[in-house]
């Protein structure tokens, strides 16, 4: 009957007439940053967030989380219609999705993407409902070392789970947490690290970081980058899946939903990983693997139910114990803690209104998802042809505009610009940005919470290991960390004897 009572008073509170017109217009922009390559959720939630300042907390946090969700759904029409990605979980949708529209059934693809995240989006948010509470529940037992050792894991699973090299990872960890240093020491309140720059006492924001690291570096490296856009320019037709479209795809959008969702909520783990592991699972699956990758609709509604539904499982982590499951979510994280919360298990008592009226939201913008993206796929069609000599000054002006109206300060333009050009580099050697926007949005926490168990044990590190909760955080985070050292080692040893 609580969590009931709950959802009506959610219901509530997300259909009030302007939270209800920044969801749509969250899953709006959303559905256009899928559409458009070379963007992402990430980026595009960065650019917009100094535009959530001047409204309440929870029609921010409402918009926010339907950018990410509607960029979810955009991004199947690009690598249907076009053959590049929207956004990076829709780098498999490409395979079969594209192949389905040479041979002229671009239609069902679009559709059965479109219900298929629907139905995925809409079941993994029955279970963050039911979920959350009992999480956050468990949660309440927590104290100063348990959150240490949890934070510690999240870290380590985003290293664990980063695309490229795991030290460079770990050094780009460092690294954030070294900026998250940066200011006033929240106990003795002396200053450190500031070198005597005015533009260091508060310490290094995070939207600019953010802006830099995911806007400004993005364009750069698009830049160079040559894209060719082959847009099909036959009509689009039969945009609703027949009934052996629906046989085909109906057990690979169970399969996706229950997959992505569970992925999801793992720090790290994220849409793409499981966009990629139901492609893996579905062909396995199929009694006629040979049609994958020559224009099976299972390998497009498998990949886009589990990209919506982990979507949507990496609420539970963010909103329950305070952790982000990828760097959308550190955003989040971000976000919240500019407009004053806390996220973890007293968010749900703290913010009622922001807990239930955020996961209601999602219900009522995936309904709105649906309606919007069928018709509208005529306008994506046309926005695609949009020259990116035209696009990438506009993201660079908004940039420019959103770092500066923070605090109407040139100084955070020039971190923003800053760490657009640290962010370039970074991905032209290699270095993965999530690790350091986690470690510098966990920075001040992880460090209150390490001091806060040293005062309680009197300067004895031995409290971490010796509750039982914070000893296997702390047991989950070394194996992280062993793992791929063992591995590595094996990998030489057998080149070594080939």
């Amino acid at each position: 009957m609580d969590i009931i009572n709950s959802v009506l008073y959610g219901f509530q509170v997300a259909t009030q007439p302007l939270n209800l017109a920044y969801c749509f217009f969250g899953v709006l922009i959303g559905t256009l940053v899928g559409v458009l390559p070379g963007l992402g959720p990430a980026a595009a939630i960065a650019l917009l967030l100094p535009a959530t300042f001047k409204i309440t907390p929870v029609s921010a946090i409402i918009m926010l989380a339907g950018i990410y969700y509607g960029a979810m759904y955009g991004g199947s029409t690009t690598s249907i219609l076009v053959n590049i990605p929207g956004e990076a979980a829709s780098v498999v949708t490409c395979i079969d999705g594209y192949q389905m529209a040479l041979k002229g059934r671009a239609g069902p693809a679009l559709g059965i993407a479109a219900f298929g995240s629907f139905i995925a989006g809409t079941f993994a948010i029955i279970l963050l409902t039911l979920l959350g509470p009992l999480l956050a529940g468990i949660a309440l037992k927590f104290g100063p070392p348990e959150y240490f050792s949890l934070m510690i894991v999240g870290i380590m699973v985003l290293t664990f789970l980063s695309s490229g090299s795991m030290i460079k990872a770990l050094m780009m960890a460092a690294v954030g947490l070294i900026l998250g240093g940066i200011g006033m020491d929240p106990i003795s309140g002396k200053y450190r690290f500031t070198f005597n720059l005015q533009v260091l006492l508060d310490g290094v924001g995070l939207v600019p970081t953010v802006m830099g690291l995911f806007g400004i570096a993005e364009v750069l490296e698009n830049l160079e980058a040559e894209i060719k856009r082959e847009i099909l320019t036959t009509k689009i037709k039969n945009l609703l899946p027949n009934l052996k479209d629906w046989a085909e795809s109906i057990w690979a959008i169970i399969r996706g939903t229950f997959l992505g969702f569970f992925l999801g909520i793992i720090p790290g783990g994220g849409a793409i990983i499981a966009s990629f592991a139901s492609y893996a699972i579905e062909k396995k699956a199929s009694k006629h693997p040979e049609e994958f990758g020559k224009g099976a609709i299972a390998g497009v509604a498998g990949p886009e139910s589990a990209n919506n539904a982990a979507a949507g499982g990496a609420f539970i982590p963010l909103l329950t114990l305070g952790i982000p499951a990828n760097a959308v979510m550190a955003i989040f994280l971000g976000a919240l803690m500019i407009h004053g919360l806390q996220p973890g298990p007293l968010l749900m008592s703290r913010a009622p209104d922001l807990f239930w009226g955020t996961i209601v939201s999602m219900y009522i913008g995936n309904g709105m998802l649906l309606v919007l993206n069928l018709p509208l796929i005529p306008l994506w069609v046309q926005v695609l042809k949009v020259p990116y000599y035209l696009l990438y000054p506009l993201i660079i002006l908004f940039c420019l505009i959103g770092s500066y109206s923070i605090g109407n300060n040139y100084w955070d333009v020039v971190v923003m610009l800053t760490f657009g050009i640290v962010g370039y580099l970074m991905r032209k050697f290699r270095y993965d940005a999530p690790p350091l926007v986690l470690a510098l949005v966990l920075g001040g926490e992880l460090e209150s919470s390490l001091r806060q168990s040293l005062m309680l044990s009197r300067g004895d590190f031995s409290i971490f290991v010796q509750r039982p909760i914070s000893l296997g955080f702390l047991i989950v985070a070394l194996l992280l960390l062993i793992v791929p050292i063992i591995t590595q080692r094996r990998k030489l040893s057998q080149f070594k004897e080939d």
